[in-house]
């Protein structure tokens, strides 16, 4: 083997060797490993079973006020849409040359709903709404697709046994390695 090849292999295998301790330390000296309670702080995810579901509950004419507060002013006064999103409508478009895809046309789980709002909304400060409020917007928009009725209330129960209209519409992936 010449010293240039034993050379380069030198190198190679003292970079691996950096990089993998990299991982564990950072080359700079800064960070940590996240505490289990940070790391359960931002473990909020909704399945779309129902599972991890908080307490909570709202109805349809609380969600009414808050979004009107929170959300109307991007996602329009009946979430018609706007600068965000339109959340209302478009059922029996799915299918046809210009689809709508909102929330009663194209979700297929309620529960991504709630866990959408929860996560993200309103867009200014998110996670700031409370599990109710949360709850309450939920059944709003839901009603407002005409999937609730006006004076519903909605929990963890009732959100994960509502049946989107596209719920089956979509493909599971049939790779075994995803699960």
């Amino acid at each position: 083997m010449r010293w240039r090849e034993f050379g380069g292999i030198a190198v190679a295998i003292m970079l691996c060797a950096w990089t993998t301790g990299a991982r564990a330390q950072s080359p700079y000296g800064i960070g940590r490993p996240a505490s289990l309670a940070e790391i359960a702080g931002w473990n909020i995810d909704i399945g779309r079973d129902g599972s991890n579901l908080p307490e909570g509950r709202g109805t349809v004419s609380r969600g009414g006020e808050v979004f009107a507060q929170q959300c109307a002013s991007c996602h329009g006064d009946k979430g018609e849409g706007g600068l965000g999103d339109r959340l209302v409508g478009g059922q029996g478009t799915i299918g046809t040359a210009r689809p709508i895809r909102t929330v009663g046309s194209y979700w297929p789980y309620a529960t991504t709903l709630f866990d959408y709002i929860r996560r993200a909304m309103p867009q200014n400060a998110p996670q700031s709404l409370s599990n109710d409020d949360v709850y309450a917007v939920s059944a709003y928009i839901l009603s407002l697709n005409g999937l609730l009725g006006a004076d519903a209330t909605l929990d963890a129960k009732s959100l994960a046994a509502i049946r989107m209209p596209n719920r089956d519409k979509f493909v599971g992936d049939a790779r075994p390695d995803v699960k």
